[in-house]
């Protein structure tokens, strides 16, 4: 199920609009209950950390009703942080030191605190957001508590759920609080979910055939590179595209592995009956690929743009302005490296505010923009955006890139619109790579059957 996002000050335009409920009581009572579960030690102790803030008071509240419940509670603060016990063994530790209004890095006995809750072999119960973590970037702020729990109050906030967030937060939980949120203030962003855009996910008739499926063509498969390619035309063809043309800069007449695709000279490729295209897997940034990009930004025709074609466009006003000016919709999926390039950024400052950063993209190019990592970030044209919440770090290889992209066109050669496509493409990218397995060695053409039977289950719902 999909859950809706907020930023700090969307939280404390929240907060305001409730400031005659009680919510600190609310909050300090929803904690304490999950507090109570999670501390299973027999010895029922329980370190509570309480800094000078809100999240202190809450602090504060989840300490007397654990006391209430007879659990042995030692309430710590700063001018406490030398005289916590190094070999005590604590049932449980609830880190109430900073929320959501952190803006500076963690210092001094804080930072004392920190480390001392970091260090204890017993489940970790952050309050609202673990503390040193930038509750709008998943920034950590010179140093941050390990939770292996978070409780975050009223809703969910970007920096649980990407960056170091994730690393960061262990299993969250979410206390609405009992608020009203679509009446306090209607949320813009939403994790991504197949339930945003169920309309999409329509079962074939069985009077059907490959025509109504839609006609891809992917650009790319310069010499050295022939392999992106092809990946990209795998999974398009098992993502349900009825014709994938694969345009290759190197000339190939054949592959072996799915002889299903038509290989074609990019010109030829360009020449078909299409219904979408995607430019840039294996591309290179030659002339020719150039002129490539140019041709498809021209085109009236759905894209998506990746690799190489996003390298291109980062090097040239000409392209950039053509892919502002499009109509058609047109996606874009960067990894933090080439979101740098094409906002003339570099590469931490990208990574500093990463929902900043594809709005950015989103708005500079007109596009649907998905600015990938861990929590990858999309945008739509229209301003939405959505953090994922898939995948896993076995991701970090080669060529996983080139399967979203063909995933994604093969969405858009099904009339899938441009900001659906995006979420549900990105969605099953990382659900696939759960289901193919954590861990390192994985490989990208594992993902592609996955892919294909998640997608199937998807339907049938």
């Amino acid at each position: 199920m999909s859950e809706p996002i907020y930023l700090t000050k969307d939280i404390r335009r929240i907060e305001e609009a409730a400031k005659d409920l009680p919510l600190m009581e609310r909050a300090g009572a929803a904690a304490a209950e999950l507090a109570a579960h999670l501390c299973t030690d027999t010895a029922k102790d329980v370190l509570v950390l309480a800094g000078p803030g809100k999240n202190g008071g809450d602090a504060k509240v989840v300490a007397e009703r654990l006391r209430q419940q007879f659990f042995r509670v030692t309430l710590a603060g700063p001018a406490d942080a030398a005289a916590l016990p190094v070999d005590r063994r604590w049932g449980l530790i609830v880190d109430g030191l900073f929320g959501i209004g952190l803006a500076r890095a963690v210092e001094g006995d804080f930072a004392r605190l920190v480390d001392y809750a970091n260090t204890q072999d017993c489940p970790v119960l952050a309050l609202d957001i673990p503390s040193g973590i930038e509750s709008d970037t998943g920034r950590v702020l010179g140093r941050a508590v390990r939770a292996t729990h978070t409780i975050t109050f009223i809703a969910l906030k970007p920096g649980l759920l990407t960056l170091d967030g994730p690393d960061h937060c262990g299993a969250i939980t979410v206390a609405d609080l009992a608020l009203d949120l679509k009446k306090l203030a209607r949320p813009t962003a939403w994790t991504a979910s197949p339930g945003l855009f169920a309309e999409a996910l329509k079962p074939r008739p069985r009077n059907f055939h490959k025509g109504k499926a839609g006609s891809l063509a992917i650009l790319g498969g310069a010499a050295g590179m022939t392999g992106a390619a092809l990946l990209a035309g795998r999974a398009a063809l098992k993502l349900g595209a009825g014709r994938v043309y694969v345009g290759m800069l190197e000339e190939t007449s054949l592959d072996p592995v799915t002889p299903e695709l038509m290989l074609r000279h990019p010109d030829d490729a360009l020449g078909q009956d299409l219904d979408a295209i995607v430019v840039g897997p294996g591309l290179g940034q030659s002339e020719r690929a150039e002129a490539l990009v140019g041709a498809v930004l021209a085109s009236d025709m759905p894209c998506v743009l990746d690799a190489d074609a996003l390298n291109l466009i980062a090097d040239s006003r000409d392209l950039r302005t053509a892919c502002a000016k499009r109509r058609a919709d047109t996606l874009l999926s960067p990894h933090p490296g080439e979101a740098a390039r094409l906002l003339g950024a570099t590469i931490p400052e990208v990574q500093q505010d990463r929902v900043a950063a594809a709005q950015r993209l989103a708005r500079e190019l007109n596009a649907h923009a998905c600015l990938k990592g861990n929590g990858s970030v999309l945008v739509a044209r229209d301003g939405h955006w959505f953090v994922n919440t898939t995948g896993n770090p076995g991701m970090a290889s080669a060529g996983m890139g080139d399967v979203l992209s063909g995933i994604l066109g093969a969405l858009l050669a099904q009339k899938v619109s441009g900001e659906a496509a995006l979420v549900l493409g990105v969605h099953l990218h990382g659900a696939a790579a759960d289901a193919a397995g954590h861990g390192a060695g994985l490989t990208a053409s594992e993902l592609i059957e996955p892919a294909r039977r998640i997608w199937n289950g998807w339907l049938i719902k």
